[in-house]
C-alpha cells in the first residue's frame, strides 16, 4: 500500500454504517410513499403503479441510500471522492480483475443453478414495464443498468465497504478486516435485493457482492466494480426478460458502461495504486 493510498482510506467510523443503512431505508421508504401519493394523484394506480411511477420510486430510494451515506462520512470530515474508490485504474489491471471476478461469479452462480435446478427470473424488470412500451424500455434500462449500479456501487463498496474494511482484525501477519469486509458487505448486499429476486437467488447476489468487494480492494478502484455490476444487470434485462441476442446485449452493455462512465468519470482525478 502506498502513501497515497493510505490517504484515501475511508475516515468515518464504523457506527455510520448500520446508522446509514437505517437512515437510507426510512429516507427510502419516505421517498416511495411521497412518489406512489405523487403518481397516484396523477393517475397511477395504488395496487398497481404504473411503470413511471415504480421507476421514479425506485430511483429516489436507491438516491436516499446515497443520501444518507454522504451524510454519515461527513462525520469523519469532508471526505474525498476518492475515498469512495473513485479512483483511475490501469486500464490492463482492471480488465485482469474484471474478467477473474466475473469467471469467479459466472461459476459460481451456474454450478448453484445447475444444483438447485433454478429457473426463475429478478421479477424488477417487469414490474418496470420493459415489455410495455420503448419508452419503459428505454427509462428502465438506464435504471438497472447505470443507475442502480452507480448508487449500490457508491453505498456498498464505496461506503459500507470502505468503512468496515479498516476492522482492527489480525491473525499473525494477516488482516482480515478486508475479508470479514467482504463477506458482511456482501451478505448486506443479497439482503437488500429480497423485495426484487427470488429467496433463493440471495446466496448467489451474496456472493456477488462479496466478489464486487474483493474486486475494489485488490484494483483500488470502484470503476471496475461499477462495470461488472452494469454488465451483469444488462445480462440479466437482455436474456432473462427480453430475449435479445447476443449483439444487442452487447450494445446495453457498452451504452450502459458509457452513462456509467459520463456519469462518475469526473469524480476520478488520479490513478489507484497497490491497494
Amino acid at each position: 500500500m502506498t502513501a497515497s493510498d493510505a490517504d484515501d482510506r475511508a475516515t468515518w467510523p464504523l457506527w455510520t454504517v448500520p446508522v446509514a443503512l437505517l437512515a437510507g431505508l426510512v429516507l427510502g421508504t419516505v421517498g416511495t410513499i411521497v412518489v406512489d401519493v405523487v403518481g397516484h394523484a396523477l393517475g397511477s394506480s395504488v395496487s398497481n403503479p404504473s411503470p413511471a411511477t415504480n421507476i421514479a420510486a425506485d430511483v429516489v430510494f436507491d438516491l436516499c441510500f446515497v443520501a444518507a451515506a454522504l451524510a454519515l462520512a461527513g462525520v469523519g470530515g469532508r471526505p474525498r471522492a476518492s475515498q469512495f474508490g473513485y479512483r483511475r485504474v490501469s486500464p490492463g489491471r482492471a480488465v485482469a480483475a474484471f474478467v477473474i471476478a466475473a469467471v469467479a461469479y459466472y461459476g459460481l452462480t451456474a454450478a448453484y443453478s445447475t444444483l438447485l435446478s433454478l429457473h426463475q427470473t429478478d421479477k424488477l424488470p417487469s414490474d418496470l414495464g420493459v415489455t410495455h412500451s420503448t419508452a419503459a424500455l428505454i427509462a428502465a434500462s438506464v435504471f438497472v443498468c447505470a443507475i442502480a449500479p452507480i448508487a449500490e456501487e457508491f453505498f456498498f463498496r464505496g461506503f459500507v465497504f470502505g468503512a468496515l474494511r479498516e476492522l482492527p482484525v489480525r491473525i499473525g501477519r494477516w488482516q482480515l478486516g478486508p475479508w470479514i469486509a467482504a463477506v458482511l458487505t456482501g451478505a448486506l448486499f443479497g439482503a437488500a435485493h429480497l423485495g426484487s429476486a427470488p429467496a433463493v437467488f440471495l446466496v448467489p447476489l451474496g456472493f456477488l457482492g462479496f466478489v464486487l468487494c474483493l474486486l475494489r480492494w485488490r484494483t483500488g478502484s470502484l470503476y471496475p466494480c461499477m462495470a461488472l455490476h452494469s454488465a451483469n444487470n444488462a445480462l440479466a434485462l437482455g436474456v432473462n426478460q427480453l430475449g435479445w441476442s447476443l449483439l444487442p446485449i452487447l450494445g446495453l452493455v457498452l451504452a450502459s458502461w458509457l452513462t456509467v462512465g459520463a456519469i462518475t468519470g469526473p469524480l476520478s482525478r488520479r490513478r489507484a495504486g497497490v491497494a
